[in-house]
């Protein structure tokens, strides 16, 4: 699967740029493939693992803010691997087919 998600400490100013960025270290601690935008982080990987995750960076940014709010976006696609990689290289193909 691939969950892009986006988790954001509310109550701790406008300056939310530190407790994101420990949400986003402990994604990259997981070694799961992933990708971070300036909208969300990507995760690739099987339900339970991508799941455990998430919550551990849910938890990062709890744990220095009163509220924290969360969007997740989920492609639930069974035996399918590298899909973070593959999906966007067969945009960029047919969008270089057209040049």
């Amino acid at each position: 699967m691939i969950v892009a998600f986006s988790v954001t400490p509310l109550g701790v100013g406008e300056d939310v740029s530190v407790p994101v960025a420990e949400a986003v270290r402990v994604v990259r601690a997981s070694g799961l493939p992933n990708r971070t935008d300036a909208m969300f982080t990507t995760l690739e990987g099987d339900w339970d693992e991508v799941m455990a995750v998430i919550k551990q960076a849910v938890d990062a940014v709890a744990a220095v803010a009163p509220r924290v709010s969360m969007v997740l976006k989920a492609d639930l696609r069974p035996g399918v691997t590298d899909a973070l990689n593959s999906k966007v290289e067969t945009i960029e193909r047919l969008l270089a087919d057209e040049s």
